[in-house]
């Protein structure tokens, strides 16, 4: 196909070779499959926030590091620099995520390349070879629901090891590959330990996964990963390797987690019945 305007200065660089079709279009970002030399990889360009129907919310960029102090001023009072510094931080926030995560052995796509609003990364494939499914779109038995469930699990507790939380973790933002899920969509990860709405967003990604695989596996609906592990992880006793069980009791004087979550299916909840009406 005819390369898109945005993807020929990488054409011009000599970073792609040749862009073979569009992958898809999501509420940031539109993916193109591209080639280069005798790989297949993807590149993600990131829409312009006039476009997106994900908006930056302050709860997402809340404690985010910029470059320097007259970039954090400019993006504080709305300026139209300020604004182009808020469009380099959030598209640059899943770059850093990808390589902080990448390291620490969580399975996200391998990132190569960023330039000019554009990222390159490895392409996430099936067992023949093609562009890997999203969970939404596939059915699962309940044994298979069970060991995806086990695995994004652990995926989560690596992730908050690493001191991420992805923000917006669902069905719709996990690819399942050939050798098993890879969490993608990462713009707006946030800092653990330096944003303040962490526990809530960590509780909802984990409570997502658990709603999804409850639909093929009932008994995972009971369980508690979320609480647990943010229990674990305040108290500094989470690693890669704690042993979780699914279940959870609140400390005494402990922040209520099993209400949060309570309210955060409420809230999921509601959305969907939302949607229904609209006929989404």
């Amino acid at each position: 196909m005819k390369a898109p305007a945005r993807l020929q200065p990488l054409i011009d660089e000599g970073l792609i070779d040749s862009v073979v079709r569009q992958l898809m279009s999501g509420k940031e970002a539109t993916v193109y499959v591209v080639r280069v030399g005798e790989d297949t990889r993807c590149a993600k360009v990131y829409k312009a926030a006039t476009q997106r129907s994900f908006r930056q919310a302050v709860d997402y960029t809340e404690n985010r590091k910029v470059k320097n102090s007259r970039q954090a001023r400019a993006m504080a009072k709305g300026t139209r620099y300020g604004r182009q510094a808020q469009e380099e931080a959030w598209q640059s926030a899943e770059v850093d995520a990808l390589y902080r995560l990448a390291a620490a052995g969580v399975r996200v796509p391998v990132p190569y390349n960023f330039h000019d609003g554009v990222l390159l990364m490895e392409l996430v494939a099936d067992a023949e070879g093609g562009a890997a499914p999203r969970l939404n779109d596939v059915v699962f038995t309940p044994e298979e629901a069970r060991r995806h469930h086990a695995a994004l699990v652990q995926q989560a507790v690596r992730m908050l090891c690493a001191g991420v939380v992805h923000g917006d973790l669902s069905e719709f933002n996990i690819l399942l590959a050939a050798d098993g899920p890879v969490i993608i969509d990462l713009p707006q990860a946030v800092d653990a330990a330096g944003n303040r709405h962490a526990p809530r967003m960590l509780l909802r990604d984990v409570g997502n996964l658990r709603h999804f695989f409850g639909r093929f596996a009932p008994e995972l609906r009971a369980t508690e990963y979320g609480p647990e592990m943010w229990s674990l992880y305040e108290r500094g006793l989470l690693t890669a390797d704690t042993p979780l069980s699914g279940r959870f009791e609140p400390l005494q004087g402990a922040v209520d987690l099993r209400a949060l979550m309570r309210e955060i299916d409420d809230a999921r909840d509601e959305e969907a019945a939302r949607q229904l009406r609209m006929g989404f």
